[in-house]
């Protein structure tokens, strides 16, 4: 079952949806890895459940550097959704396991077309975490923003900040870092989070592949606030389920969002 499609991939390019349950992959069972493996550049045929048909879908593997895949895919979502004579800001960050996904989002909300959007919707579902609560200063407004110019006359914001509506999505795959910037977008109520409860997995930990499978060892206890996340997560301030079968074809959560955001 496929959960999310980052933008910008092979994946995105030839039409495969959230939603989409793999099959088979040139006429033999699917396997995540083995399926793709010594077929880069090459076209492999996939065969698909989605909705309750089946079809098939051709899709070409590339190499990929995962820091570099998941930065293109922030940089690719970031749009605006026109709604009810608004103009709502999109942007997803499927990682954070690093400072330049920050650093990126708040260029991104300081320019074209982003910066002139009347709300912002920022999604965290799905991927992976390493996001510490210093990130949620960007919502902080009495914060001010700097403008640099050296003597080349190269421009460049500092401690850039979004001081108009936003929300926050969330669901089941929400996770490490991600999740207490959630709890902390929710406590101190910087705005809706809305979505589904998130995983509970915030132990600090290190991966290992075993026998074919992702290995997460906890190293280190996590407590925000005092309060224990692990097994537990963040509930939505909104709570929108919605199904892995149809995430593709219709997105009830985000489209809760674009309603929220559209009448503040």
């Amino acid at each position: 079952m496929i959960t999310g499609v980052i933008e910008g991939t092979p994946a995105q390019q030839a039409g495969l949806l959230a939603g989409d349950a793999i099959v088979f992959a040139d006429g033999a069972p699917f396997e995540p890895v083995q399926s793709f493996r010594g077929k880069v550049g090459k076209e492999v045929v996939l065969g698909l459940r989605r909705a309750g048909a089946f079809m098939q879908i051709s899709v070409t593997p590339v190499e990929i550097e995962p820091n570099k895949m998941f930065l293109d895919g922030l940089k690719a979502s970031a749009r605006i959704i026109p709604a009810n004579g608004r103009s709502i800001g999109y942007v997803h960050v499927w990682c954070y396991a690093g400072s330049v996904y920050q650093r990126t989002l708040e260029h991104l909300l300081s320019q074209s077309p982003l910066n002139g959007a009347d709300a912002l919707i920022w999604d965290l579902r799905d991927g992976w975490g390493g996001a510490i609560p210093g990130y949620l200063d960007l919502f902080n407004t009495r914060g001010p923003t700097i403008q640099v110019t050296d003597r080349n006359g190269a421009s460049e914001l500092e401690n850039v900040k979004w001081r108009k509506p936003v929300a926050m999505l969330v669901n089941g795959g929400t996770r490490s870092g991600k999740e207490i910037l959630a709890y902390g977008f929710k406590k101190y109520r910087l705005g809706e989070v809305i979505g589904s409860r998130t995983e509970g997995a915030v132990l600090a930990a290190t991966a290992f592949l075993i026998d074919g499978g992702l290995l997460l060892l906890a190293v280190g206890d996590v407590q925000v606030d005092g309060e224990r996340l692990e097994g537990v997560g963040v509930a939505p301030t909104i709570e929108v389920q919605a199904e892995p079968g149809s995430m593709g074809l219709d997105d009830p959560q985000l489209n809760r969002a674009i309603a929220v955001l559209s009448v503040a």
